[in-house]
């Protein structure tokens, strides 16, 4: 019967172990100078050896041939423990054995003295999953347990487990297994399997894997074998997109080009592959091109590795960090909601209009929070850049646009900004959006003020903001502004109007516009109109005509 690689070649001894150098090494000591522990916590995430060096630690402490601290592997004791027979080492867990009753029955049973071996070993996993009853009733015989006993807890949040119980035990800290260490392994263990395995492909699993050997086997056993697997086969196996078309994706979100976008992603949903996979790849380009443009220099140990300098550079040399952040909350919202049962492409669909700089007409709370987060760095993003002061201008000239040459394969895919019509000169409403590279003049600032300046400022920001804000500011029964200096005041009577207005993107929009118009900065306060004091007056003489009610 066939068996998994991840079971087949489990680590026999703490040699074989990967990326634990600084544990297994101890434990090799204490094995051969014979100082061992009665309990030992092994901490660590998924698929980084904790179990593994349990069972090669049980069967070190009972070989009766060590070998340099490591197992034979070879007499009765290390055989019966591989396979089982040798009642004596137990494997528990804590998951399905979580209540007092289990813990009692053990202790009850770790009083007896081995038959075969000479230690009885108790090996539990996901010790964290005890009870509180149960981790009291196991704190004595942690303490002080018989000559013969030897405890090997395991657990992955560390969190979890109490203070008294770590006390009580050698402590030993699993790490994530570094990339390299991951590939090394899987391509001795592929060429000792007569599988034909790339080393693009090896080092891709080795990333996706996320520090865990454990995974990297699954997926190589995932792939299959019978045929060369190279990176090709890697992604089609497991339904992610390649490096060429997620960065083709971010480069037409960049632009703002929303067909683009969405015919991309359709293209690749078609393909089948996974939406969350594709989200999340996408998250990983923007971080890893986030982090390239805060570290030029000093970073590449950061990067997750599945794209090329080149590209990252150039996504980090045309897209503004505060732009980036905002990236990745709307991903990072995304796939939170995919995760709890929205529909996946529909939701991916959805952020990567988002992501192409369109202001959504509803409220939509996931890119409000977004848009909330780069509030101090707005000031270096190129659409805050145009509401600096301009001087005044007889017409608009477009200005000149800067190409993303993102990768040799593929040059053409990743395109940011085509050049424009020589022919064509731009409106007073066409102003570029937070996704292009088109750094045009837009809207000059005029001299003066027009006549009627809230009329003006409510005609401009109209197609910036949604429907259910405009309402609110276009109400003039309701809402009145005025301008002192370079400050714009608008008030409104509903406090409910003034919370659902005064948000960061229609105070952008306003201050800006406001700007243009007066050729200077300016600012924009929204307030609720409480009414005035005259108002005030009047209602009270109101009351006074009734006798019944009295003033002191």
């Amino acid at each position: 019967m066939y068996q998994a690689l991840y079971r087949k070649w489990r680590p026999k001894t703490f040699d074989d172990v990967v990326g634990q150098t600084h544990v297994s090494q101890t434990l090799k000591n204490q094995v051969s100078s014979g100082r061992l522990s009665h309990a030992y916590l092994f901490v660590g995430t998924r698929g980084t050896g904790k179990t593994s060096c349990a069972k090669i630690l049980a069967k070190a402490v009972n070989c009766r041939d060590v070998q340099n601290g490591n197992p034979c592997n070879k007499c009765p004791s290390c055989l019966g423990i591989d396979n089982g027979s040798i009642l004596d080492v137990l494997e528990l867990d804590a998951a399905s054995n979580n209540g007092v009753d289990n813990v009692r029955a053990l202790r009850e049973e770790a009083v007896f003295t081995p038959v075969d071996v000479k230690k009885r070993v108790y090996i539990v996993d996901e010790v964290h999953m005890l009870s509180t009853p149960a981790f009291n009733a196991l704190l004595k015989i942690l303490e002080e347990p018989p000559e013969h006993l030897l405890f090997i807890l395991a657990t992955t949040e560390l969190h979890k487990v109490p203070a008294t119980i770590l006390s009580r035990c050698q402590r030993y800290m699993f790490k994530r297994i570094r990339t390299p260490d991951i590939v090394g392994r899987l391509s001795d263990i592929a060429g000792r399997e007569n599988i034909e395995l790339t080393n693009d492909a090896a080092d891709l699993l080795a990333r996706l894997a996320d520090g865990s050997m454990r995974d990297a086997l699954s997926l190589l056993d995932q792939c299959g074998a019978g045929e060369p697997i190279d990176t090709d086969r890697v992604l089609s196996a497991i339904g992610l997109a390649s490096g060429i078309e997620i960065a083709g994706l971010l480069g037409a979100a960049a632009n703002g080009d929303i067909p683009q976008a969405l015919d991309r992603l359709d293209k690749l949903y078609t393909s089948g592959k996974v939406m969350s996979s594709v989200l999340e790849e996408l998250l990983s380009l923007i971080r890893d091109t986030l982090v390239t443009a805060l570290m030029p220099s000093g970073g590449s140990g950061l990067l997750s590795g599945g794209f090329d300098k080149k590209t990252l550079l150039s996504f980090a040399e045309h897209i503004p960090q505060d732009r980036l952040l905002i990236m990745m909350e709307l991903l990072r919202q995304a796939l939170m909601d995919v995760s709890k049962g929205a529909g996946g492409k529909l939701t991916a669909e959805i952020c990567l209009i988002q992501l192409s700089g369109i202001q959504p007409e509803t409220n939509i709370p996931a890119y409000k929070s977004a848009a909330a987060l780069p509030v101090k760095k707005a000031a270096k993003s190129p659409k805050t850049a145009e509401s600096e002061p301009k001087p005044p201008a007889a017409a608009p000239e477009a200005a000149p646009v800067e190409k993303m040459a993102l990768s040799p394969v593929d040059d053409a895919a990743y395109e940011v900004a085509e050049e424009p019509d020589s022919d064509k000169q731009p409106s007073q409403n066409d102003e570029p959006s937070d996704g292009t590279f088109e750094f045009q003049n837009g809207n000059q600032p005029s001299s003066s003020p027009p006549e009627d300046f809230w009329a003006a400022v409510l005609e401009r920001v109209k197609s910036k903001i949604g429907k259910p804000e405009y309402s609110f500011l276009s109400d003039t029964a309701n809402t009145s502004a005025v301008l002192e200096g370079n400050i714009l005041t608008i008030k409104l009577k509903s406090s409910f109007a003034a919370t659902v207005v005064n948000v960061l993107p229609v105070t952008e929009a306003l201050k800006e516009i406001t700007a243009n118009l007066l050729g200077k900065p300016a600012a924009v306060r929204i307030v609720q109109d409480t009414g005035s004091e005259d108002e005030t007056n009047d209602k009270l003489d109101a009351l006074r005509r009734y006798s019944n009610i009295k003033f002191e």
